[in-house]
C-alpha cells in the first residue's frame, strides 16, 4: 500500500514560517535606534556584559539585533567580513550601510525560502553621515524585507508600542541625554498596561555613532557616564562627563579623539586587531 505524500501549499508554508519567526522575535527584549543631534544612538535592554545586541561593523556603520543570539551573531560576523573585504579591495568609502543591508537581505531571504527553519531575527544596519539628513537606518526582517527608516526604529517584544510612542515624542536635534532618557523610558513601559519599570544603567546596553569623531565613530557608553546621562537631576548630564572606569568613553559628548588609541599606534593596532565586540 502506497501512502499519500504529505502536501502543504506554498502559501501555508510561508505563513507558518513567518509566524514561527515572529513569535521567536517577540520573545526578545526590545532595542531602540534613534537619531540625536550628533549622530545615532542604540539602546537595548540587555543585562549581559558578554552577549551584545549592538556592535560596530565598520568605520561609520553599526549593527543592532533582536531574536536568537547565535543566528544574529552569524550575521554580524558575516557583515564584518563583507565590510573588511570590500574596504580592502576597493576603498573604505565604498563600504556603506546600503550595500550591507542588501547583502543581509539576500541572506535572510534565501534562508527564509529555502531552509527548513527561518532565522528568528530582526536587525538594523545604521550609518552616520556628515549631517542628520544623510544618516541612514535600515531595518531588515526575518524574510529579507528591507525598510529605510527615518529618525528612529524599535524592534523586539514591545517594538510596535515603542515606535508608536516615538512618533509622538521623538524630534530631530535631541541631545544625547534626552534621546537616551526617552528610549529608556519607553523600554521600561509595560505593553500590557502595567506599572512601568525603571531600568538602571546596569540593565542597559548603550552605544552611539558620533559623527564628530574621527573615522571610527562607534563608541559604547556605560558606567558613570551612562548613569549621569540618564539622571534628569544631574546638572552635568548635558556636559562632557569623565568616566575613568570606561576608557575612551569620557569624550563621547565632546567629539575629542579617543584617549589612548589615536595617540598610541601600538594600542591602536591592538584595538583594530580585536575588531568589533562580539554580539
Amino acid at each position: 500500500m502506497t501512502s499519500m505524500p504529505f502536501y502543504v501549499s506554498p502559501e501555508q508554508l510561508m505563513k507558518d514560517r513567518a509566524d514561527y519567526a515572529r513569535k521567536g522575535i517577540a520573545r526578545g527584549r526590545s532595542v531602540v535606534v534613534l537619531g540625536y543631534d550628533r549622530g545615532i544612538a542604540f539602546v537595548a535592554e540587555n543585562p549581559s556584559r558578554a552577549l551584545h545586541k549592538v556592535s560596530e561593523i565598520y568605520d561609520r556603520i553599526a549593527f543592532a539585533a533582536v531574536g536568537k543570539y547565535n543566528e544574529f551573531e552569524n550575521l554580524r560576523v558575516a557583515g564584518v567580513r563583507y565590510a573588511d573585504l570590500r574596504g580592502y579591495s576597493y576603498d573604505r568609502i565604498d563600504v556603506t550601510a546600503r550595500g550591507l543591508a542588501n547583502a543581509y537581505a539576500q541572506t535572510l531571504g534565501t534562508v527564509f525560502t529555502q531552509e527548513s527553519k527561518p532565522y528568528e531575527v530582526e536587525i538594523v544596519v545604521a550609518e552616520v553621515g556628515d549631517s542628520s539628513e544623510t544618516d541612514q537606518i535600515y531595518r531588515l526582517t526575518y524574510d529579507g524585507s528591507v525598510a529605510d527608516e527615518h529618525g528612529f526604529v524599535a524592534m523586539g517584544g514591545a517594538g510596535e508600542q515603542i515606535e508608536a510612542a516615538l512618533k509622538d515624542r521623538w524630534r530631530p536635534g535631541l541631545s544625547l541625554a534626552d534621546a537616551l532618557s526617552l528610549a529608556v523610558e519607553l523600554l521600561g513601559k509595560d505593553p500590557a498596561g502595567g506599572a512601568p519599570r525603571t531600568l538602571a544603567a546596569g540593565q542597559l546596553e548603550v552605544a552611539v555613532l558620533d559623527r564628530e569623531r574621527p573615522r571610527r565613530t562607534f563608541r559604547r557608553i556605560g558606567g558613570r557616564l551612562l548613569t549621569a546621562l540618564l539622571n534628569r537631576d544631574d546638572p552635568t548630564r548635558d556636559a562632557p562627563v569623565a568616566d575613568d572606569a570606561t576608557p575612551g568613553h569620557h569624550d563621547i559628548l565632546t567629539g575629542d579623539a579617543p584617549r589612548d588609541s589615536s595617540t598610541n599606534p601600538q594600542t591602536q593596532r591592538a584595538d583594530e586587531a580585536k575588531g568589533p565586540g562580539s554580539d
